[in-house]
């Protein structure tokens, strides 16, 4: 399959003007200039021909909980949060979503091929997120990561959980206190595992340490659910005692000390910012964040954090991110090749690029603006919706 005569924009390097993409089983294998890509409409395969239109990676969402929250159908189809045990790291979200949630069409028609999805934040511990492609029944066949984080939360949700069951966590220090135990006792089993393997010893795997591992070796991180400063920090001190990778998710305080956010190295996925201020620790969002945090050197992508702001918004949030501050091309970036990025899936996603995954975006304009229409979105190089109005 060929798409010409787009106006490609890779995320790898300049824009093409007016080029070309050939896809082959899946994969991208060129991208060029129409001077350079051959395009013989004899060879038989299909061309799609799209004069003027932005050509892009496909959108990726990084925080959200679509299929795992479905729309409309209340407690049936809420498996967001295990609100019955504050430690729950065990749990994955692949085993609770639902790819027929009306949201995944919705993401698709916003041009958005991938996002990571998972449990909510009314524990210390949620559980696992994973990454999914947005179009398909069978979840297993859209798993591009999992897992892909473990999901940890400090500030008011859990602790408005579990105050009212008469339990911890009733304050951030237990919160904190939690994690480190838990942390303390994955680092032991990790430990005493690796002397039982090395000795050949016989050695009892246990369900709700094993999940830990791939966290403990840094092969993912924690994806900590912070908004308030207090919070942010606290985040960052337990990472950096047990020397894990993370992701601040949220971050909505995060304009306040981007300095110190940059210093430490990690990186930030921001929002739901179109979303009511309903919590203390929210009180300071602001769509300036995403800017702010950029221009001191984080790297920084945008969420929605559906169901709190749709899916479908994920574009229009980065151009509201965009009209307060953030470098138009570090917008488009926020949406593409920086989730991907920080969602540790830039191996097949984020950019244009040959070998990578042929999830493709095409536009009759700006995503970010309101009257942009998606055009095609195009899945592992299958045209999964196409404007019927084209």
């Amino acid at each position: 399959m060929y798409i010409i005569n787009g106006r490609i924009k890779t995320m790898a390097g300049p824009e093409i003007e007016c080029g070309a993409i050939r896809i082959l089983n899946g994969k991208i294998a060129e991208v060029g200039s129409m001077e350079r890509i051959a395009v013989n409409p004899e060879d038989g395969e299909d061309v799609l021909d799209v004069p003027g239109a932005l050509v892009m990676p496909g959108i990726m969402e990084a925080h959200c909980h679509m299929g795992i929250t479905e729309e409309k159908k209340g407690m049936e189809g809420d498996d967001c949060n295990e609100t019955v045990n504050p430690i729950t790291p065990w749990l994955r979200a692949i085993d609770a979503i639902h790819s027929m949630d009306a949201a995944f069409d919705d993401a698709v028609r916003a041009g958005i091929t991938a996002a990571m999805i998972g449990p909510g934040s009314s524990n210390v511990v949620g559980g696992q997120f994973a990454v999914l492609k947005t179009r398909g029944r069978r979840v297993d066949d859209l798993i591009v990561k999992a897992p892909a984080a473990m999901k940890v939360a400090f500030g008011e949700n859990p602790k408005v959980n579990y105050s009212g069951q008469n339990m911890s966590p009733s304050t951030r220090m237990a919160i904190a206190g939690m994690l480190r135990r838990e942390l303390t006792e994955a680092k032991a089993y990790q430990k005493q595992k690796e002397k039982a393997l090395q000795s050949g010893e016989d050695f009892e795997e246990d369900f709700t340490k094993e999940c830990w591992l791939p966290v403990l070796r840094r092969e993912i991180p924690i994806k900590a659910h912070v908004h308030r400063v207090d919070d942010i920090y606290t985040a960052i001190r337990i990472a950096k005692e047990f020397h894990l990778r993370m992701t601040l998710d949220h971050c909505s305080e995060g304009h306040l000390i981007a300095d110190d956010i940059a210093a430490e190295g990690f990186p930030a996925i921001v929002g739901p910012d179109l979303a009511s201020r309903n919590k203390i620790e929210v009180q300071n969002m602001a769509f300036k964040t995403a800017g702010v945090l950029n221009k001191a050197g984080v790297m920084t992508a945008i969420t929605t954090d559906h169901p709190v702001s749709l899916i479908q918004a994920l574009p229009l949030c980065a151009g509201l991110a965009v009209k307060s501050g953030l470098p138009l091309e570090e917008g488009f970036k926020s949406i593409t090749i920086y989730p991907a990025k920080i969602c540790g899936v830039d191996d097949r996603m984020g950019s244009l690029e040959a070998g990578k995954d042929a999830d493709i975006a095409i536009f009759d304009g700006n995503p970010m603006e309101v009257f942009t229409r998606t055009l095609y979105t195009i899945i592992d190089g299958n045209v999964v919706y196409r404007c019927e109005d084209r």
